[in-house]
């Protein structure tokens, strides 16, 4: 080390050969200064950086009971956790492990040099699925020095693949607590460090978003790595219809053969039981269940019909393609189960690094909005929970009550539950025999006493996590040219079987739907991606009951399934036939009117900014 004046600098020792401690070959290496840290060496190789603490001095060691100890600092940071490095202003250098004599010199100064910042993430001790933002600074008395490094690091993070460069950003401001703004403008810094370009919209009104995604150009589409919704499971959910509408050309889901208004395929429209005509928005393969596309179709390319350019196409499913959601809202399903924290940093930080998930989405067809109306098929879908009766019925209660903020969702869930109204359905569900849906119905008739007797390796839930083996797997039949995304309709052992009668509520969940109030969800072992929706039919029930059913959901662990007047089926699709005058739905948190429906599922449709909770 050198001393000039007053400051302490380090010599240039730049070692572009020298190799690491782990025995692989270095690109760069040298004695720098880490900020509240002091001399380093800092070694970079294709895996990321490392540095440790130069020789401590004699009179820096500590002695404790007698025994003495030198205090070593060796860390790292994996290049896959950096998301930006910068060249900052001359400044100070503040260090801790010079010796005793020069600390007493430099009283209360640090030392004067050229300096450069690596941003990055480290993972939360207490909570491993929540990210932490990381910044190092390291300094050395030539500019050159710390050029080179910015230059070697910025160069080396152009190669990570998948980094979004540029992306298209939607802000609801009245999300949540009305935060959506303030949730942007606290994350936006990221984004720019990141050398990440956004063109953000700030929604004005209800369906903006929804509009601006159907009407975009598959041109300008095209130009962006992807788009981030600052807001809600709603505002998801609008934006994710406003892409998926104009733009996946998929059949009609698959439904029984005396389905009430669906009689019979014939070739590119539907005959219906009242002599209408519904025109089909594709044609039917000839096997009966539909597909999204055909093999034959130069990659499942779809062009956009509501824009002006017929060329270049966009192609739905799409692999590079990515949604973000920053979360600004009430609940946060949808965050809460592909990151695993509800947390604007975490989420923002996986969408810089690149991150990827594959999400299942639902496609719901409503053919009658009430019983008297004509057949008009209208499709939405759905990424978390399509709900009816008590779930229909808190959702358009909390529309009376949004001057409450989030708080509006207890007060009108207490209000329902306490009427405790039931309605008459028929569920008409797609029975695929299979190892899972076997298990799960046998974890179902499982009894109070063998539970208790399980310990936590015998025990049947296969969680979700981040590099999940069952969204990973792929189907076994996928190379014969049957599509994927729908390859539990293709199961030989597949029958319709049907529940009727009076129920509090019928929902199907896409994913868990965990969320603070439900830690587990909905459904424990819900996947992301396994092709599968988790049909639950509460049948009425006593007052008690269903508040213990509830109460079972609010607790980690729970059994919220494991009642005699509860039903829990996974099945590739369903239909649903209100036997009454009300039908409500709940479909990510917005309301959808519909006496008659079907719906599937299909498997890793989109895919997400998000790496898949830790825990």
């Amino acid at each position: 080390m050198e001393r000039e004046g007053n400051d302490c600098v380090v010599g240039d020792k730049s070692h572009p050969s020298a190799a690491p401690s782990n025995g692989e070959a270095s690109i760069l290496s040298s004695t720098l200064l880490l900020d509240h840290v002091g001399e380093v060496t800092l070694t970079f190789n294709s895996d990321g950086l490392s540095w440790k603490l130069v020789e401590s001095f004699d009179n820096d060691d500590s002695i404790c009971l007698g025994i003495k100890s030198v205090s070593k600092v060796v860390t790292e940071i994996k290049l896959a956790d950096i998301y930006a490095v910068e060249l900052i202003d001359h400044g100070s250098i503040h260090i801790s492990n010079l010796p005793r004599a020069t600390e007493r010199l430099l009283l209360g100064h640090g030392v004067k040099m050229y300096r450069f910042n690596v941003h990055g993430v480290i993972r939360s001790k207490n909570q491993p699925s929540q990210w932490i933002l990381a910044e190092y600074t390291f300094g050395h008395k030539k500019l050159q020095t710390c050029q080179k490094w910015v230059n070697q690091l910025n160069a080396s993070l152009k190669l990570e693949v998948g980094r979004p460069r540029n992306l298209l950003v939607f802000v609801h401001p009245r999300s949540g607590k009305g935060s959506g703004c303030r949730t942007w403008e606290a994350v936006a810094p990221i984004f720019s460090r990141a050398k990440v370009e956004t063109k953000v919209i700030v929604t004005e009104r209800a369906g903006q978003a929804f509009d601006v995604m159907s009407s975009i150009t598959n041109m300008e589409l095209n130009s962006y790595d992807g788009v981030i919704a600052v807001g809600g499971d709603g505002f998801f959910n609008e934006i994710l219809n406003g892409f998926l509408s104009p733009r996946l050309k998929a059949p009609y889901p698959p439904t029984p053969p005396d389905f009430v208004h669906l009689v019979k395929d014939n070739g590119d429209s539907l005959v219906l039981d009242d002599n209408e005509i519904v025109e089909e928005t594709s044609s039917q393969s000839e096997d009966q269940f539909p597909l999204i596309s055909s093999p034959k179709q130069s990659g499942s390319r779809i062009s956009n019909p509501n824009s002006e350019d017929k060329a270049p196409e966009f192609p739905v499913p799409n692999e590079w393609f990515r949604f973000g959601i920053i979360p600004a809202g009430s609940t946060d399903a949808i965050v809460i189960c592909t990151t695993g924290a509800r947390d604007p940093i975490t989420s923002a930080l996986q969408i810089v690094l690149g991150k990827r998930v594959h999400l299942d989405i639902a496609q719901v067809v409503r053919w009658k909005t009430t019983p008297r109306s004509k057949v008009e098929p209208n499709v939405r879908y759905a990424a978390s929970f399509s709900g009816y009766g008590f779930y229909g019925d808190v959702i358009t209660e909390s529309e009376k009550y949004r001057w409450m903020g989030p708080k509006r969702y207890d007060y009108a869930g207490t209000m329902v539950f306490l009427k405790h109204r039931s309605y008459e359905a028929e569920i008409a569900y797609l029975d695929v025999e299979s190892d899972e849906t076997n298990l799960t119905s046998k974890r179902n008739r499982q009894g109070s006493l063998l539970r208790a007797l399980r310990t936590p390796r015998t025990s049947e839930r296969c969680i979700c996590r981040a590099n999940c083996k069952v969204c990973n797997e792929k189907p076994s039949h996928a190379s014969a040219g049957f599509c994927s995304l729908t390859p539990h309709l293709y199961s030989q052992e597949r029958r319709w079987m049907k529940s009727k009668g009076r129920f509090l509520s019928v929902g199907a969940a896409v994913i868990s739907c965990r969320n603070e109030k439900a830690p587990d969800g909905l459904v424990a072992d819900a996947h992301l991606s396994d092709g599968f929706l988790h049909l639950i039919l509460i049948r009425d029930c006593p007052h008690a009951s269903y508040l213990w059913h509830l109460t079972q959901l609010t607790r980690r662990g729970g059994s919220p399934l494991n009642f005699k007047f509860v039903e829990h089926r996974k099945t590739p699709a369903f239909t649903f036939t209100s036997l009454g005058n009300e039908s409500v739905w709940n479909l990510d948190g917005e309301i959808f009117q519909a006496h008659q429906l079907s719906a599937q599922v299909f498997r890793g449709l989109v895919c997400l900014f998000a790496s898949g909770p830790e825990i």
